[in-house]
């Protein structure tokens, strides 16, 4: 019982912080609430996030925002074409001592910090981009041979323009899939562009002051992973993710004709953790349907890759993610 009510205590103090952590953003980026939730889910789950959107909707001012109201270390990538890997992991450099001795030292890059920008990160060739697979999915760089731990809070987001036809490299597979979630900013409404357009115009300039630390952010990750999920809706919830495969089955019309390749394994463990942390942001102690809904398309929709005849129709991934919701019953 005492370690119930102890429990019940962490979990009303963590979503404190993150409330605190919301209200800061929220002072410099008018709107786009759900996306900065899903970005704090995502950050919890120790993920990291693709935003996709047009340019000029406060993809980079949510990164920005956010590494000001955490205190951790900040670093931006923008990636370019003629970007190089070491740009990005670090090499050795060539260092001469007071003695005159010259030794090989390790230049850390900037993934070597606790909150990453990769800007326009299909602009870089594959070569560079095959850099962050390492350290998207190990927490780790490897660099002549030497394999080197990155900070234990790391949050890799990273955005993309979807308009963009010239100059792009997609993103291979592999990659998306060790994206935790695909995140579509939209665009503001009305009276969100209208407050927007005011604050501007009138020049006003927020300083955001840090609200949590790097530890605190670890300990809500590790606090969510406690809450517990229902024998039947983790099957549920891998019955969603096997739903997505077309050789399956059990999986919807739309599914079978358009999909090439569903969602993998990784998928189901995102889900799960996902839902917790939902659950626990939302107030609630246990997992429930709802969270799984709301999460679902946030992490499905990137990991599904759609075969000739769905790129031809036009089909989106999302509307094979809400096929497959639909059904999918619980």
């Amino acid at each position: 019982m005492n370690e119930q009510i102890d429990l019940q205590t962490q979990l009303n103090l963590t979503r404190d912080k993150i409330s605190a952590l919301e209200s800061e953003i929220a002072k410099v980026l008018v709107g786009q609430r759900q996306v900065v939730r899903q970005a704090i889910i995502a950050m919890l789950a120790r993920g990291c996030v693709l935003f996709e959107g047009v340019p000029g909707l406060g993809k980079t001012l949510l990164v920005r925002s956010l590494a000001q109201a955490i205190s951790g270390k900040f670093a931006r990538i923008q990636f370019t074409p003629d970007l190089m890997p070491a740009d990005v992991t670090g090499t050795n450099i060539l260092v001469e001592d007071d003695n005159g001795r010259r030794r090989f030292d390790f230049q850390p890059g900037p993934l070597f910090a606790n909150i990453v920008l990769a800007d326009e990160i299909n602009r870089a060739t594959p070569k560079t981009q095959s850099a962050l697979l390492e350290a998207m999915q190990e927490h780790s760089v490897t660099t002549g041979g030497v394999t080197r731990a990155l900070p234990e809070m790391f949050f890799v987001l990273a955005t993309q323009n979807p308009l963009d036809q010239e100059g792009v490299y997609p993103l291979p597979e592999a990659q998306l899939d060790r994206f935790f979630c695909k995140i579509v900013v939209p665009y503001p409404t009305t009276e969100e562009l209208v407050q927007i357009t005011r604050d501007h115009t009138a020049r006003t300039q927020t300083q955001l002051q840090p609200v949590l630390t790097p530890e605190d952010v670890l300990s809500a990750s590790a606090l969510a992973e406690k809450l517990p999920i229902a024998e039947e809706l983790l099957n549920y919830l891998v019955r969603i993710v096997r739903a997505t495969r077309p050789e399956e089955q059990n999986a919807p019309e739309s599914v079978k004709r358009f999909v090439r390749y569903g969602c993998s394994p990784r998928a189901a463990i995102s889900l799960s953790l996902g839902a917790k942390i939902s659950a626990m942001l939302d107030g609630r102690y246990n997992v429930a349907k709802k969270d799984l809904l709301d999460v679902a398309p946030a992490i499905l929709r990137h990991r599904i890759v759609l075969n000739f005849e769905g790129q031809a129709e036009n089909v989106s991934s999302d509307a094979i993610v809400q096929d497959v919701l639909q059904f999918v019953k619980l």
